[in-house]
């Protein structure tokens, strides 16, 4: 379990042992064989819903469609997720994981501080660079129901709460290894980074302004300047010559 997130889905008890011979232990292994078939039809619909919802949004995202996409009966998908409102909510918190996985995770290799800073950042917008011809959950969800309360705009919004105070204790850790001033303020870094990633992902997906990617390079590192003990600047090119 990463420090990002907790698990939305904490594990269940240990399985039991399958006795020999017929019977309870045929029953019980075959129990377990349809419960994996389930979950493997239910990451495939889960896959196919956040494909979809990258393009139509998560207001667009319906039970009906899902089944189309998927070719499955509507009660059979709706059997995995039991209302629309449950499916969009398991849409955010796949989309979260698997933001983990290619943001977070690779950027805790990096030496505490500016480095991991660094590495999150790069990952972020590499994130983005990808979702140019699909769309970001979290951006486009923002839209969609920011003015919407209910379930759905809570499961959005704890997600990027929790992604961006993943990036202010990054901050708050460069500040602590003497790379950012001590006078340096988080909250307003990560306000400054933010819209970086808002711009990049307008530019780059709305406008197809080409060389957005390297603007936001650049507006970052102009953060980090306003902000850096002068002893632990180190520009991008040399930093890759030493790795």
């Amino acid at each position: 379990m990463s420090p990002l997130s907790p698990d939305p889905n904490p594990a269940g008890s240990a399985d039991l042992p399958v006795e020999s011979g017929g019977g309870r232990g045929e029953s019980r292994t075959a129990a377990r064989g349809n419960q994996h078939k389930g979950q493997q039809t239910r990451a495939a619909i889960l896959d196919a819903a956040l494909g979809l919802a990258s393009q139509i949004g998560l207001e667009g995202l319906s039970i009906g469609a899902l089944a189309e996409c998927t070719r499955m009966s509507k009660s059979g998908v709706f059997a995995h997720f039991g209302s629309r409102e449950e499916l969009q909510i398991s849409v955010i918190r796949e989309y979260h994981h698997r933001f983990e996985e290619e943001v977070f995770h690779p950027a805790l290799l990096e030496p505490r501080g500016l480095p991991r800073l660094r590495g999150l950042f790069e990952r972020w917008v590499m994130r983005v660079s990808v979702e140019i011809d699909s769309g970001c959950i979290y951006i486009s969800g923002a839209v969609e129901f920011d003015d919407r309360p209910g379930p759905v705009r809570d499961a959005l919004a704890s997600m990027v709460r929790t992604w961006h105070g993943a990036l202010e204790r990054a901050i708050g850790i460069a500040v602590e290894e003497g790379h950012l001033r001590a006078d340096a303020d988080p909250m307003q870094m990560l306000f400054e980074i933010h819209g970086l990633i808002l711009a990049l992902h307008h530019d780059a997906r709305f406008m197809r302004n080409p060389g957005a990617i390297e603007r936001a390079g650049r507006g970052f590192e102009r953060i980090l300047a306003d902000n850096l003990i002068p002893a632990a600047a180190s520009p991008p090119a040399a930093r890759k010559k030493a790795r």
